[in-house]
Parts: structure tokens; C-alpha cells; sequence
């Protein structure tokens, strides 16, 4: 499927500083390059967002089930300066 985009100069500029170093041989594989790894980025943001609401949802069935610890902020605080020489 062809597609047309419009890119700022910058990005204009890019591609073609990256096709003429000879890493690529067309704008195309610059584009296919980049979308692949956004795509990858993406995928890395969404597994770790998904571990992070797991994460969540098993500390919120450990509060309600009466198992949270109250702290002190400030001396939670003082405890990582102490342990990291701060």
C-alpha cells in the first residue's frame, strides 16, 4: 500500500543525511526502520504498564485483606539517604 506523508524539514533532512551515509539505501527503509521501532517502544510501554497494574491490584487485595504497614514518609525518606550515603 502506498502512502503519502507530509515530514517537517528536519525529518526531511534526517532521512536523507541517513540514506546518504549508506546505512539505508531509500527513504522507505529509514520510515520501515523507525516504525519498527516505535512499534517495539510501544510494545515495551504496554508489558510494563500491564505488570505495573498487576502489581497494583495485588497490593490493593493485600491491603484489603488487612495486610498494608503503615510508614512514616520522612522516615522513609531518611532510611534511603542513609542507605545511599546521602
Amino acid at each position: 500500500m502506498a502512502m503519502n506523508v507530509n515530514l517537517s524539514e528536519q525529518f526531511e533532512q534526517y532521512i536523507a543525511e541517513q540514506v546518504k551515509s549508506a546505512l539505508y539505501n531509500n527513504a522507505s527503509e529509514v520510515i520501515r526502520e523507525a516504525l519498527r521501532l516505535k512499534m517495539q517502544q510501544d510494545q515495551t510501554y504496554q508489558a510494563k504498564l500491564e505488570a505495573l497494574r498487576a502489581d497494583i491490584d495485588v497490593a490493593c487485595k493485600q491491603l484489603d485483606d488487612g495486610r498494608g504497614v503503615q510508614y512514616d514518609p520522612k522516615e522513609m525518606l531518611n532510611r534511603v539517604k542513609r542507605k545511599t550515603g546521602q
